[in-house]
């Protein structure tokens, strides 16, 4: 059976919840029903409530951005010809000038599952806006793409707040948005007048490719749910000089870049045995952001197992088998990065200082794995009383 979105239940069942309102919707390129129509385009088409306005997260309302920490601005959509306000840019909360027209905001955001994606926070400040100004939110469910069963990190330390990560929560979290609105809006205070839409059909242990449901790409560089997968442990190559494969038709996949040798790396990744992956030796040139136009060895990610597969272990055991076999050239990419100016962009990804460290000094993958254990066992009881689905 297909999962049904949030979406879909709320414009099937769950009318009366925005009837005679009037209504802005946060949307990207993935906000469709499972006919493929464009969530904006079938509120539009209603005529019991009034769709007044679309509200853009990073890369845009319809996408339109391709790379990362481009800003948007406002525009009038093609399709609609409603106005689009930019979260992403001048600001990333929506102000009182864009909530005064409004009575409800919807949320209908496909996250990816990681701590680090910037829709949940979007989402957050959305909320936040809500209880500032007396609106109410809807938070239209969606899947989690990598599962809501498996859990994997270190808790967020508050001291590394920043746009990828708000709120103490391990970097693999086996949530849904709707899940996480409710744990935001009661275990960190935002207090908002919140209503959820859930899912039907939708089970924890389900990746998106069981679903039924079609996958768009939420951002541009997640363009395959094997993109998601290892998404949790490959975006902390963004904190480094290696290239993520950014400008590659396999971004996150593929990593490496002009000074590393592709065989060596693999051979180094693959003594280690973790488990459910397998390093494939690579050569790539990216057309644009790192390493642009030039020539990179690396590896590719081959996940055999998704279900035994560590994505946050295997993305700090990339980092460290560069460190380890080309400490001259291996470096920490400089701020800024997502608004931060101050901490290093490594140091926001993993939420702490410490898991940097231990990339450097080498720590063995068994060891890693225990430093995060009573963080994840702590995180599990705290969510357990906002989880929605078996």
């Amino acid at each position: 059976m297909t999962v049904r979105p949030g979406i879909e239940v709320l414009l099937e069942k769950e009318r009366d919840l925005v009837k005679g309102k009037r209504v802005g919707a946060v949307v990207h390129p993935a906000s469709v029903l499972s006919d493929l129509r464009h969530t904006a385009d079938a509120l539009a088409e209603c005529r019991d409530f009034d769709l007044v306005s679309l509200l853009g997260p990073q890369h845009g309302a319809r996408g339109e951005k391709q790379d990362n920490m481009i800003e948007s601005d406002f525009y009038q959509d093609p399709d609609t010809g409603l106005p689009v306000h930019s979260l992403y840019g001048e600001t990333r909360r929506p102000t009182e000038a864009i909530m005064q027209d409004l009575d409800i905001l919807l949320f209908d955001l496909q996250d990816a599952g990681t701590r680090v994606y910037t829709f949940i926070y979007t989402m957050a400040y959305c909320m936040e806006a809500c209880a500032r100004f007396g609106k109410r939110m809807i938070v239209l469910d969606r899947p989690n793409p990598i599962n809501g069963r498996q859990v994997e990190g270190n808790i967020l330390d508050p001291e590394y707040r920043s746009f990828v990560g708000l709120f103490p929560i391990p970097m693999r979290h086996g949530m849904t948005t709707a899940e996480l609105a409710l744990l935001f809006n009661t275990e960190f205070g935002i207090g908002c007048d919140l209503t959820v839409v859930e899912m039907e059909g939708w089970q924890r242990n389900l990746w998106f490719d069981q679903t039924g449901l079609p996958w768009i790409q939420p951002s541009p560089n997640l363009p395959t749910i094997n993109s998601a997968v290892v998404y949790p442990g490959s975006v902390l190559v963004e904190g480094t000089c290696l290239s993520e494969g950014r400008g590659t038709t396999r971004p996150f996949e593929i990593i490496g870049a002009p000074f590393v040798n592709g065989r060596n790396y693999a051979a180094r990744l693959n003594a280690l045995d973790l488990p459910g992956v397998w390093f494939r030796p690579a050569y790539f040139q990216p057309t644009f952001q790192k390493w642009a136009g030039q020539m990179c060895g690396g590896i590719q990610i081959h996940v055999r197992e998704r279900e035994l597969y560590e994505p946050y272990l295997t993305g700090i055991a990339v980092l460290s088998a560069a460190h380890e076999l080309y400490p001259e050239f291996f470096k920490w990419r400089e701020p800024p990065y997502e608004y931060e100016y101050e901490k290093l962009p490594i140091q926001i990804l993993c939420g702490c200082s410490s898991i940097p460290d231990t990339i450097l000094n080498g720590t063995p993958p068994d060891q890693i794995r225990k430093s995060w254990q009573e963080d994840i066992a702590a995180f599990l009881r705290r969510r357990a009383p906002y989880l929605l689905y078996r």
